[in-house]
């Protein structure tokens, strides 16, 4: 790829370091959607050995892009987000992937495709992850940053996302545990 058009690319891209989450970071910082995708990242590359079946490394790519929409349109919590919000985000999106050089466009065409479907194993990894990374940073943050609704959200979001594998479903358990212990510490 030609420099300039990598940097162009990179500039949209860099945006995702300053557009912050609903989440807070453990010093109380508002996190970023960058780092929210780093760590998805990291965690895919530690779950490696535990899906021999997938392929991982298309895993790592889906958490790499999957809230590249978001340089756009910013972080709309899962909780409030609506059908509205997804076709923005989406077409937004879609419109500055249609620029991109041919092969990048067609490999994270189908990327965002197989994600949506959800049909395959890397993409349903890919969107526990997603729900699990978000439950585990809440867990890191000071319970003061906590609105009410997360209480009861901490406890059960992104479980229908872990039902296909038993070692997410023991990873969902864990980090309930965590959130309870961190509720109970607080009273």
């Amino acid at each position: 790829m030609e420099v300039r058009r990598l940097l162009d690319i990179i500039l949209v891209a860099v945006k995702l370091k300053d557009t912050t989450r609903h989440c807070y970071t453990s010093k109380g910082r508002r996190e970023s959607v960058a780092e929210h995708s780093w760590l998805m990242t990291l965690m895919a590359f530690f779950m490696r050995d535990e899906f021999p079946e997938a392929d991982m490394d298309k895993v790592i790519r889906m958490c790499i892009i999957h809230d590249l929409g978001e340089c756009f349109t910013g972080d709309i919590p899962a909780f409030e987000k609506n059908k509205a919000h997804e076709e923005l985000e989406e077409k937004l999106l879609y419109s500055w992937v249609s620029s991109l050089p041919k092969e990048y466009e067609t490999e994270m065409r189908e990327l965002y495709e197989e994600m949506a479907e959800r049909k395959t194993v890397e993409a349903q990894i890919y969107k526990a992850i997603d729900g699990l990374e978000a439950v585990i940073q809440h867990n890191e943050s000071d319970l003061s940053t906590w609105i009410p609704k997360e209480y009861q959200l901490n406890l059960t979001y992104a479980e229908d996302k872990v039902e296909f594998s038993d070692y997410l479903k023991s990873l969902r358990q864990a980090i309930r545990e965590d959130t309870i212990k961190k509720i109970d510490e607080a009273k």
